[in-house]
């Protein structure tokens, strides 16, 4: 989301780090590349003066113009004011209301309320161990109940059925009751979206709102949209009492407007920010960590938090109890680290997380993209149940009939062997010797810097 935004400001404080002392010259040529870089990611004009004005009254500071390390303690202070701009602190969702609690969502139409909607009783499921009643009261899109529907099977949350003959304000006061009967904990409301902001979609709104008294009113945002996002939730803020904004498609060409706006107009929190249409998609939204993957040095917390969370412990049990026995690591090994990988939301998700990536990401992206993940999971289901536990049976025919099977080259097959191999080999490492042995294995195919002597080794 943050890719043009974190190459310019990593530019600017290169050139810092040439200089022996920050004078106010210098600050000011910085200063200036910092707004340009800011304005190129479709950030609020007036936001923007404000971060500059802020930036450049803590610059000038003793602190910086007699620092040894201008560069560093620069970059600093811009970190601490994105951070303030975004709102200091993650906001999680106020649950402590007599049960059953209302979240209503609002927003246009497209901007992903609906699939939000899933994503969050997922979350509240997991997280807060809390049982959600899904309903909606889009009675203008048929198909909006029926796609609610099928995300609360997925979800494992309860659907309130609706139909397009019923008044809105009455399926959320059905609803509530229906919760209440039934001892369900969060009602989650999704609202209709229009085109663009009218009068009769807000009048239509705030109704359900005053029937179901939410304790939380969330704004879905597409992020894409830029700092139009912001000016679209100051118009719903002063229709509604927003408690909250969720960001999404953050995945998406995204220029990072809308994060750095919409705290700063509206005076509401980003809450949470989703990526892509999964229903486990969705993070909470921690200022302080998305500043840190702005300025190029990663977000550790989040990646550590996903991997709890997304890593099925049971199967990394097995395969490490199956190493330490000395059994091979065969192509069903290697396809399940694949489909982890990829619940965690692949190669560029787990890449934009690592400190000092921000530079290479996007050359490590074109050479072990998705696509590729994509593919050699196809390969590998291309084989029989015997070939995946048994590789090494896979020769000249096989490997023919493989490729065939999958629409590839015999070429991404021995590609994808040779891949395994270097696994197989490495485990073999662990098993012996662990982490330090299995890194001096690795050495060579990994990016620069990330092997043995490199960061955190």
């Amino acid at each position: 989301m943050f890719d043009n935004l974190s190459e310019r400001l990593a530019s600017t404080v290169q050139k810092l780090k040439g200089q022996g002392r920050l004078t106010e010259a210098n600050i000011e040529d910085a200063l200036r590349d910092v707004r340009r870089a800011l304005l190129e990611a479709d950030v609020a004009l007036a936001v923007v003066r404000e971060f500059i004005a802020e930036v450049k009254q803590k610059a000038l500071g003793e602190e910086v113009l007699t620092s040894l390390d201008p560069g560093q303690v620069f970059i600093r202070i811009v970190n601490d004011e994105l951070v303030t701009v975004m709102g200091a602190h993650n906001e999680a969702l106020d649950l402590a209301a007599q049960p059953p609690a209302v979240i209503l969502m609002a927003g246009l139409q497209g901007a992903g309320k609906t699939t939000t909607v899933a994503k969050l009783a997922k979350h509240l499921r997991e997280r807060h161990k809390k049982k959600s009643l899904l309903v909606s009261c889009d009675i203008y899109r048929p198909a909006a109940i029926e796609q609610l529907k099928t995300l609360a099977g997925q979800v494992d949350a309860e659907f309130f059925p609706s139909s397009i003959d019923q008044k809105p304000t009455e399926i959320a006061q059905a609803a509530l009751d229906y919760a209440r009967r039934h001892y369900i904990d969060v009602v989650l409301v999704d609202t209709a979206g229009r085109l663009h902001i009218d009068a009769e979609m807000m009048g239509e709104i705030q109704q359900i709102h005053a029937a179901v008294k939410p304790v939380e009113t969330l704004f879905v945002v597409d992020s894409m949209t830029g700092q139009d996002a912001a000016v679209t939730a100051r118009a719903f803020d002063e229709a509604l009492p927003l408690t909250g904004v969720v960001l999404t498609k953050t995945d998406g060409d995204a220029r990072g407007g809308a994060a750095l706006s919409i705290r700063q107009i509206t005076g509401k929190p980003i809450k949470f920010m989703g990526a892509g249409e999964k229903v486990d998609a969705l993070e909470a939204f921690h200022p302080e960590r998305v500043a840190s993957r702005i300025l190029g040095m990663g977000d550790v917390l989040s990646l550590v938090e996903e991997v709890q969370q997304k890593t099925d412990l049971a199967r990394a049990e097995k395969l490490a109890k199956k190493v330490k026995k000395g059994k091979s690591f065969d192509f069903n090994d290697l396809k399940d680290q694949f489909e982890q990988m990829q619940n965690m939301g692949g190669m560029s998700g787990l890449i934009d997380k690592l400190p000092g990536m921000g530079k290479m990401s996007a050359q490590i992206k074109d050479k072990v993209n998705d696509r590729e993940i994509r593919r050699m999971i196809a390969i590998i289901n291309s084989m029989t149940p015997k070939e995946r536990a048994f590789p090494d049976i896979i020769k000249g025919s096989r490997k023919k009939r493989i490729a065939s099977g999958c629409g590839l080259q015999v070429q991404d097959v021995n590609r994808l062997m040779k891949q395994q191999l270097q696994m197989k080999k490495m485990m073999k490492k662990m098993s012996k010797g662990g982490m330090a042995a299995m890194m001096r294995g690795m050495q060579g195919t990994l990016p620069p810097g990330m092997g043995p002597g490199g960061p955190g080794f």
